[in-house]
């Protein structure tokens, strides 16, 4: 999900060329008692190509009553129409506003006939207009469903992550652009509605979910007024007994289309609304299934071959229970991976290079003396272009407890910096409009960490590990001294609000600029050393320090050698032509 309107203009040719949503963006969510320290988790990274990235911030505000908002689809710019607006707005830092509500998603687009070109509200509008008007997670269900059932729904199917301090919830939806058709043909106009069909989850306590671009709830409780509810009487959902919620017409609506001509009890979500094949278990499931073996890899060993497409009835659980509580670091990385130590470990075919390289050039897919083939499609992406770790600590107030772990690029290589939700001054690297996709900016984050991961893209085994190094120390002592700071900042809130929200916007500000910094030392270190395919030699461990002590060089570097393996490559292609005599 990204806001084209700051470079619309600038990337209009690129968007033409067309951007595969269903290959894009990685959720994970986790509950108070999956965590160590009672907090929830929402991770985040929205992969485009054409994504530029950096921090959205929108203030808090107040209107007149009568006050029209225009909305605009977020991927094209396109106005779709007007809502009013509300009278009183909440402050959003990225996707968590000043409640510690979170709201990410991933696209799964779904039978594309359900695309609704008439509705109003599409995803983009309909997470960011919902972030300024919900406090609570379940509130914010029921905003969408308010909201799109009034002005209909513009996008295809989407997977939504959706939490705040104390519970998360899983939303599935799809528009409902398809007439419903009499026997006769003829449109049923009583039984056409706007919004959409949906079906949202809360993740039991003690678990972990995720979603990554197809759509993951299968069959579901139907409404029984305790458990389950639908949205008939959606007033309800602030029953906190109430643990699932769906769409009043969400089997209905399939029966009349003609999807659908099962019973309510095997009614699938997914299996109707966004049928499974291949490519969406192998570019998609797959990337939930990397995280979850990351929590759990005993029982998720067994389902590498759903995984891997090979075996589509072998479904993977929706969420699972992890080994042990994870850490912050831990939920970190679950967003850092390229199957490594699985089948698909993409540093370990040749196409790695002879440096291990885990990227792939697009496309995806390809053509071999007339066989297809792929390139795995990993959480940890080049295209990249920002990503996130939501932080919600109920224990404190909310300005305080929230902490938007925000970072930019390539998810392995970047470094998550503390954005605490309740700020209203965005660090300047981070800052809408300082540079875009077709503009280079020596002040932004984005292009900074761009600059560093492309060139270590070529001796990645070797950069990486120097990346790495810095990485951790970073983000190590940010986040103890979140931990050392929070009680204080709580404190000086609770006395006094601005002066608060005064000392979280230095803190952050000045997280960003370390690490702004650090990053630029970084990027000059990485050219010294590895220049021109050398690896300077140094009188000490030759790492890199953040705090400004650094190796001195030696003038004579090593010419290290490729690995064996690739001089047989090379050998097998031109070995007669480049034989020594």
């Amino acid at each position: 999900m990204y806001n084209k309107k700051m470079i619309f203009a600038a990337i209009a040719g690129i968007l033409l060329l067309g951007y595969n949503a269903a290959q894009a963006c990685t959720n994970f969510l986790v509950t108070k008692g999956a965590s160590k320290d009672g907090s929830t988790f929402v991770t985040y990274a929205a992969d485009s190509h054409t994504l530029y990235g950096e921090l959205y911030y929108r203030p808090a505000a107040t209107y007149p009553v009568g006050t029209m908002v225009d909305i605009y689809d977020w991927d094209s710019g396109k106005k779709l129409g007007s809502i009013p607006q509300v009278t009183k707005t909440y402050s959003v830092v990225g996707n968590m506003n000043e409640h510690q509500l979170t709201i990410a998603e991933t696209t799964y687009g779904g039978r594309s006939e359900l695309v609704d070109k008439e509705g109003v509200m599409d995803y983009g509008s309909l997470i960011y207009t919902t972030l300024q008007r919900a406090k609570t997670a379940r509130e914010a269900i029921k905003i969408m469903h308010e909201l799109t059932s009034q002005y209909g729904y513009y996008s295809s199917g989407e997977s939504f992550s959706i939490a705040d301090a104390d519970e998360v919830w899983i939303m599935e939806l799809i528009g409902k652009g398809k007439k419903i058709v009499d026997k006769k043909g003829n449109i049923d106009t009583k039984r056409n509605t706007k919004g959409m069909v949906w079906v949202a989850m809360r993740v039991p306590d003690g678990y972990v979910c995720g979603h990554a671009n197809q759509a993951r709830i299968t069959t579901f409780p139907k409404e029984n007024g305790k458990t389950c509810i639908s949205s008939k009487n959606i007033a309800k959902i602030f029953n906190p007994n109430v643990e699932v919620v769906y769409a009043s017409d969400v089997i209905s609506y399939a029966r009349a289309i003609g999807i659908y001509n099962g019973s309510d009890e095997e009614f699938s979500f997914s299996d109707v609304y966004s049928p499974l094949d291949f490519g969406a278990a192998r570019y998609c499931e797959a990337r939930v299934w990397a995280g979850f073996m990351k929590v759990n890899p005993q029982l998720m060993a067994q389902y590498e071959d759903y995984a891997r497409g090979d075996n589509l009835k072998h479904k993977m659980p929706l969420w699972i229970k992890p080994t042990e509580q994870l850490a912050l670091a831990d939920v970190i990385k679950l967003m850092r991976d390229h199957y490594e130590g699985t089948s698909m470990d993409m540093t370990k075919d040749k196409g790695a290079g002879p440096f291990a390289c885990p990227y792939r050039w697009r496309p995806m897919t390809w053509s071999y003396n007339g066989k297809k083939y792929i390139h795995e499609r990993a959480t940890s992406t080049q295209q990249t272009g920002f990503s996130f770790v939501a932080q919600m600590r109920g224990k404190y107030p909310a300005p305080i407890g929230g902490i938007l772990w925000f970072g930019v690029d390539d998810t392995y290589s970047t470094c998550y910096v503390p954005m605490f939700c309740g700020i209203t001054k965005i660090p300047r690297c981070f800052q809408q409009g300082n540079g875009n996709m077709m503009t280079y900016s020596r002040t932004s984050a984005f292009w900074l960490f761009n600059r560093v991961s492309n060139f270590a893209y070529s001796r990645y085994c070797d950069m990486i590990v120097d990346i790495q190094k810095v990485q951790n120390e970073l983000e190590t002592d940010f986040e103890k001294q979140v931990n050392e700071k929070t009680e204080g900042f709580a404190k000086s809130y609770n006395a006094d609000a601005v002066k608060g929200i005064e000392r979280i916007n230095a803190f952050s500000e000045k997280a960003a600029s370390r690490m702004f910094n650090a990053w630029e030392d970084l990027s000059n270190y990485l050219l010294v050393k590895y220049i021109d395919g050398n690896i300077k030699k140094t009188n000490e461990d030759g790492s890199f320090k953040s705090n400004g002590h650094n190796p001195t060089y030696s003038a004579s570097p090593n010419n290290p050698e490729y690995p064996q393996w690739f001089y047989g490559v090379i050998v097998d292609d031109a070995g007669e032509n480049l034989q020594a005599k």
